[in-house]
């Protein structure tokens, strides 16, 4: 990693022989990472909640880049049986994945229930992503040097996992079932890292976090305080989403990215800067922690992750 500072997304290797499948790849930094993608060449798959601004963004990245290899295909993570329809419709129609980058996320939004039941935070940010994981599996061990990166936060360091109240029914707060739904990532990114180890998968698990970025996530779900902060008064610190996009572009290409890694930027405080690995909080890689969370998540999503060549299918 001695090059890290220095990377940027000119330094991607080819990726034209790659399929690659960006969740919340119509904005910000799914755009971002879809558009750097694509002009290495890959062929990449937005998984995106609205069709129409998904086909909006594939027309402004190939006004750029005439040739890219794009498609769109909708996915609610939110919402477990949209994310089974997904993972059916890919096994009909592709044979393998080489990179799953798990970005799609919701932030700090009034308490709100997904179709299953669980607060939406927690439905979409981890549980769908990692449902979505397990049942693409299958394909991702067919690939090329197949990784799945999970984006998760520096405020997964703030983060409790609210066991005996995960949905906020007896006290919600949107920040802090956010830290939770970022904690939550990092312990699933570690977890499937081990687990993946464990069974000798060709699948790496890598984790990253974008620092302080301008994304419309700021502003397009909070509200109060946490809008007027992150979505105003802070923005002028954040750094634009092709630059936050480089630590999950570092974990999805770069030869020398390896599994169980956390990459994140650079600078102070880890809010803007290349790309580098970054410490993951002790919490997100307590053994005990780790175990009752991803039982838990199968429980919730009844997705049974089979780490030896072979996923559940829907």
């Amino acid at each position: 990693m001695s090059n890290q500072q220095r990377w940027t997304a000119e330094q991607i290797p080819d990726q034209s022989a790659r399929v690659v499948l960006v969740t919340g790849a119509n904005s910000g930094l799914g755009l971002a990472t879809t558009r750097a993608l694509a002009r290495k060449g890959a062929h990449v798959i937005l998984a995106v909640r609205d069709e129409a601004k998904g086909r909006r963004a594939v027309a402004e990245i190939t006004a750029e880049q005439p040739a890219a290899r794009l498609e769109v295909r909708q996915l609610d993570l939110a919402d477990l049986d949209s994310v089974r329809a997904f993972a059916e419709r890919l096994h009909a129609d592709r044979a393998h994945l080489d990179v799953l980058i798990n970005n799609a996320g919701v932030m700090a939004p009034p308490r709100t229930l997904s179709a299953q039941g669980h607060e939406v935070q927690f439905a979409a940010n981890h549980l769908g992503h990692f449902a979505l994981t397990g049942l693409l599996l299958d394909l991702l061990e067919a690939g090329d040097n197949p990784r799945v990166v999970t984006v998760s936060s520096p405020n997964h360091r703030q983060g409790t996992l609210f066991f005996d109240d995960l949905s906020g029914e007896r006290k919600y707060s949107p920040m802090g079932y956010y830290n939770q739904s970022k904690l939550a990532n990092a312990v699933f990114g570690w977890e499937l890292h081990k687990r993946l180890t464990a069974a000798d998968s060709p699948v790496r698990s890598l984790l990253a976090h974008p620092g302080y970025t301008s994304t419309n996530l700021q502003t397009s779900a909070p509200v109060g305080m946490v809008k007027l902060l992150f979505g105003r008064l802070l923005l002028p610190l954040a750094q634009s989403p092709d630059r936050g996009a480089l630590s999950q572009l570092y974990a999805a290409t770069a030869p020398d990215a390896e599994g169980g890694q956390f990459i994140g930027p650079d600078g102070m405080a880890e809010l803007r800067g290349a790309p580098k690995r970054v410490e993951l909080a002790p919490r997100a890689s307590d053994a005990e922690t780790c175990r009752r969370l991803w039982e838990l998540s199968e429980e919730l999503t009844a997705v049974r992750f089979a780490c030896n060549g072979s996923a559940p299918r829907p």
